[in-house]
């Protein structure tokens, strides 16, 4: 998982902080209400990797309090404006993909490499061309999160003559 850009983690806590001053001018203090976030993270031992999940957490936190003191049009506010938001933020931030090796065995490899990349490029997978030998070809590939790898591979094989073409995708673990 890669770090979020420095825009988000600088953005949505200032979000979270201009939320609970709106709270606490409205009759409720910001220290219980930390205080109680803080102890749900705690005893629920929530695992935040991202600042986003925590703005959320206690932006909820926050909405809750809202609504047990009655401040129902604040909390409606607060939903609205912390919906949109995380629709501006997620809307920035990178497609998901996933990592992979393909290995194509067969044949003539190097005959088949133009047919392989252009149905690669047409299910827009990210590659790069690692190894290319007598008897294989391997890419290190990215793929979107959504694509099926079967349907690349059924079209890989389809190139190939007369059932000589394999194909393999092994995937590979993101680094922590």
């Amino acid at each position: 998982m890669q770090p979020p850009p420095p825009e988000l983690t600088q953005t949505l806590p200032q979000v979270l902080e201009s939320h609970f001053d709106m709270v606490e001018r409205d009759g409720f203090s910001l220290p219980s209400a930390t205080a109680l976030g803080a102890a749900n993270l705690i005893r629920y031992r929530a695992k935040i990797d991202d600042p986003k999940d925590a703005v959320v957490m206690l932006s909820t936190l926050s909405m809750g309090l809202c609504c047990g003191v009655e401040l129902y049009g604040l909390a409606l506010f607060a939903t609205v404006f912390l919906l949109a938001v995380l629709w501006a933020v997620e809307s920035i931030e990178p497609e998901l993909t996933k990592h992979f090796e393909l290995k194509v065995t067969g044949g003539d490899p190097a005959a088949l490499r133009g047919d392989i990349e252009a149905i690669l490029r047409r299910y827009h997978v990210k590659f790069e061309l690692r190894s290319l030998g007598q008897k294989d070809i391997v890419y290190d590939s990215e793929l979107p999160l959504h694509t099926r790898t079967d349907r690349i591979a059924n079209a890989i094989l389809s190139v190939g003559k007369n059932g000589e073409t394999e194909v393999s995708w092994d995937e590979k673990k993101a680094k922590k």
